[in-house]
């Protein structure tokens, strides 16, 4: 799943609805693009391994049910930048917003720390 484009690659499970819109909105405040792509995979750390890893920009989520995790290309499956098991609204625009922020070589935005995990 290789874009042309530079774009945040969201890599989905049976994803909670309302935190997929959130992720996007921050995303989306960055001015930076995005693609969402259904997976079969389950696994919330795979989701967002291989996300990043097909991303052109090395940056990638993934969302399974009520988890999300943000990674970065060269970082080793399950060593995520965050992860999140039910975040708050804020909190999964907050990951949106700091993979793009990735792409943008930008400072990242700090999490409330409700819901880390």
């Amino acid at each position: 799943m290789i874009s042309r484009r530079p774009s945040v690659f969201i890599y989905i499970h049976q994803a909670d609805a309302d935190f997929l819109r959130e992720v996007l909105a921050g995303i989306e405040e960055e001015n930076v693009s995005s693609e969402v792509f259904e997976r079969e995979d389950a696994d919330v750390n795979a989701l967002a391994f291989d996300a990043a890893a097909d991303s052109m920009m090395g940056s990638g989520i993934g969302i399974s049910g009520v988890d999300v995790a943000m990674q970065m290309r060269g970082r080793r499956s399950g060593e995520n930048v965050a992860r999140l098991h039910m975040p708050s609204f804020s909190q999964c625009r907050t990951i949106g917003s700091n993979s793009a922020r990735v792409m943008k070589k930008q400072g990242l935005r700090d999490l409330d720390p409700v819901s880390q995990g």
